[in-house]
């Protein structure tokens, strides 16, 4: 006797609820039920930095609750709209899951049910179908090939609107991508935020930590930064460079002005796109960067394709806000070669379906692709196995510090247990 697999995998129950995240604001979080017993659920992250093309986020605006940031609107939409629209539809059905959660928003960047609700549902439903066929999420959303580990991108000194210590540029990152292993990265960059940190004390300077686990003294100049990440590479043991190199998210449009960028560690003036263009330049000779993303405004594209042009072949150049994970400004990015690679973010195009149809254009125009976390965020580690599902080589998740940093990292410690031969290329030796 045969039976269809399919009717045991069906959606039976959808539930949502208001949990708090990273910074104590609420977020949704989905739990999906099968008929076959499986039961998974997700959590949806929040961005401070955020690009004015994502999709968006519905608050309540009730001033009367967490400052208007409730969520209960988007849960009701879960419970309400889309949970009698999904039951009996199999969890293994993921495209055509994520079509109808579309169809049932009905607006151009989710606006009416809330990315928020939608993308909850989304990662929910992708749990529950890998659940209930027995297999690893990266492997039921990347097939057998997923072996690949990314470099982590380590967040270790916060600026912008992630710490309030006067750095306008965001996010200065470590990259242990001259490593064997996964695991062994994971340590190199450990070590080094250790060796910052002592650094940081001996100077008398604050050891506090901003939104993203990573470090926010008050310090004279972007400069400066980057100047003690080198010197905390070299307390660790490592070697610049070649073990341990930099990457930049100074998040620009957050200084810009009336096509200019405000730099006060540089002086009164504002600096034009091109002046702008020569510190990258200049900082790209002095330290060894490899990767900058989001240099300048969402909407400069030029300076976008300037850098490219200009620094491309030695610098990877990111585009995070310019793209928002939508392939429509990903393939105005491939067509006026604005960046060499694109961030990835599920949340700021709302479903799974969407995301992977972000990766596969970068794929096909080879354009290199990182997945990311974001400032706020949850225990969750969907982005771990997302990211290892589709092989980009490149993770930032913020710094070896905080839980809701770690359950990624050390998520990736697992699948590198499970995997036993995983790779685990740099995509920055050349």
């Amino acid at each position: 006797m045969s039976f269809d697999r399919s009717a045991h995998r069906r959606i039976t129950s959808l539930t949502a609820r208001e949990i708090l995240d990273s910074r104590g604001w609420p977020t949704v979080m989905v739990t999906v039920g099968l008929a076959d017993g499986a039961v998974a659920s997700a959590s949806v992250p929040s961005g401070a930095s955020t690009g004015q093309f994502e999709a968006h986020e519905l608050r309540d605006g009730d001033p009367a609750r967490y400052s208007g940031r409730g969520v209960l609107q988007a849960c009701a939409h879960v419970a309400q709209t889309i949970a009698p629209a999904l039951m009996g539809f199999a969890a293994t059905s993921q495209q055509e899951i994520d079509r109808l959660l579309c169809d049932l928003d009905g607006t151009p960047n989710k606006s009416r049910l809330g990315a928020n609700a939608i993308l909850g549902v989304s990662l929910a439903v992708a749990r529950a179908g890998a659940l209930s066929l027995g297999a690893p999420l990266y492997r039921y959303l990347g097939g057998v090939g997923a072996r690949r580990l990314p470099v982590p991108m380590m967040n270790v000194i916060n600026g912008g609107k992630h710490a309030g210590n006067g750095l306008q540029m965001q996010e200065f990152m470590i990259v242990p991508h001259g490593v064997p292993a996964y695991g062994e990265a994971l340590r190199y960059g450990s070590e080094t935020y250790h060796a910052l940190k002592s650094l940081l004390e001996e100077a008398g300077l604050s050891t506090g930590v901003g939104d993203e686990g990573g470090f926010a003294p008050k310090l004279a100049s972007e400069r400066q930064a980057l100047e003690f990440i080198v010197r905390a590479i070299e307390k660790a043991g490592f070697e610049p460079g070649r073990q341990i190199a930099i990457a930049l998210d100074p998040a620009a449009t957050s200084f810009a002005h009336d096509g200019q960028y405000a730099l006060p560690s540089l002086g009164p003036r504002s600096l034009t796109a091109d002046e702008l263009l020569a510190v990258y330049e200049d900082w790209s000779r002095s330290f060894p960067i490899v990767s900058i993303e989001d240099g300048f405004a969402e909407t400069d594209w030029p300076a976008f394709s300037q850098q490219t042009a200009s620094m491309g072949d030695r610098v990877q150049i990111v585009g995070d806000d310019l793209y928002v994970t939508n392939t429509r400004f990903i393939a105005r990015g491939i067509a006026e070669k604005a960046t060499t690679a694109a961030l990835i973010k599920p949340n700021q195009i709302g479903t799974v379906t969407e995301t992977i149809a972000a990766v596969d254009l970068c794929r096909r125009s080879g354009l290199a692709y990182k997945f990311s976390h974001r400032s706020g965020e949850t225990v969750d580690s969907f982005v771990a196995d997302f990211a290892v599902a589709m092989g980009g080589g490149q993770l930032k998740a913020g710094a070896p510090c905080r839980g809701e940093r770690l359950a990624k990292y050390d998520r990736l410690l697992e699948i590198e247990d499970e995997l036993g031969g995983a790779e685990f290329i740099s995509p920055f030796i050349r």
